[in-house]
């Protein structure tokens, strides 16, 4: 029997307003691999993030963590499924008025009997993973960024989690530290064998972590692939490109920062704004003499 997913998505629907942010979302991510997410500016990165964690209830569809559909489960069975993943937020969202030391402890506090002198062990060996543990009695606002994301890195890690999510975890950091960062994802994933998820834009890091990318396009996911099949299109010569499909075209403007191509075709022509908003051109071009409509 083929082992199941650790997470699996089927038919993932996600609405705000009417508007379907999140369209149609399927795909499985393998034990152990560490999936990448990307996408521009309101893709729906951030929505399907919070929607696979729990945050957000689906409006259609099923989301299944290690077996078990989420909107099935209780508050306790949501909070069972929850202690056996762990988050990086963008911003670290360390508590101030703890040290880094507390704040990697919290979790193990809160849903473990552990000892104090146990839960001390743990931490320092959580800090000494991700290289911070000289900085343990320092406040959050007494470090860098880049220690930050590691402080909350090492939260996420404190109950030994099988999968972790990142939102952006590159996000606001020098490209050395960056480097910093995803070298020690790379790490993690190999040496604990966790199932990873990281939600990012930037490429560079997209593309040292990934063992599989998928991409967002207007809240659909238009392509679940290897990250060698993502390099090949993106290392693809403009003579080639032109005679790529535009779904391939886009994904390859999109993976090298093109200033030109069908994402800021579709800018241009207002119809990137009206399919990002979900309304009519004659409510965002000047037609005086068009009455505007809404779809």
């Amino acid at each position: 029997m083929p082992e199941t997913p650790p997470i699996s998505l089927r038919g993932v629907v996600k609405k705000f307003g009417g508007r379907a942010v999140l369209d149609g979302i399927d795909f499985d991510v393998n034990a152990g691999e560490t999936m990448v997410i990307m996408g521009g500016s309101g893709s729906g990165k951030s929505t399907l993030l919070r929607t696979i964690i729990g945050s957000f209830a689906p409006d259609e569809g099923s989301v299944s963590l290690f077996g078990q559909d989420v909107r099935t489960l209780d508050a306790d069975g949501l909070n069972e499924v929850r202690k056996r993943f762990g988050i990086l937020f963008q911003s670290g969202a360390l508590f101030n008025s703890m040290t880094i030391a507390q704040n990697v402890a919290l979790p193990l506090q809160e849903h473990t009997d552990l000892d104090a002198n146990i839960i001390d062990i743990q931490v320092k060996i959580k800090l000494e993973m991700v290289g911070l543990l000289e900085a343990a009695d320092r406040y959050p606002s007494e470090i860098s960024g880049g220690m930050k994301k590691r402080a909350g890195l090492a939260r996420a890690l404190a109950l030994d989690p099988e999968i972790l999510f990142y939102d952006e975890p590159s996000a606001g950091l020098d490209p050395v530290t960056s480097a910093q960062i995803d070298q020690l994802i790379v790490n993690l994933s190999r040496q604990l064998g966790v199932t990873s998820v990281v939600v990012t834009h930037e490429m560079d890091s997209a593309f040292t972590i990934a063992d599989r990318m998928c991409m967002l396009d207007k809240g659909r996911m238009i392509i679940v692939e290897t990250r060698d099949w993502f390099d090949a299109l993106r290392k693809t010569p403009e003579s080639a490109a032109l005679a790529m499909p535009e779904r391939d075209r886009l994904i390859r403007q999109f993976l090298r920062g093109d200033p030109e191509g069908p994402i800021t075709a579709r800018k241009q022509t207002g119809l990137y704004e009206r399919q990002l908003l979900g309304v009519d051109a004659a409510i965002l071009l000047p037609t005086p003499s068009l009455e505007p409509t809404r779809r």
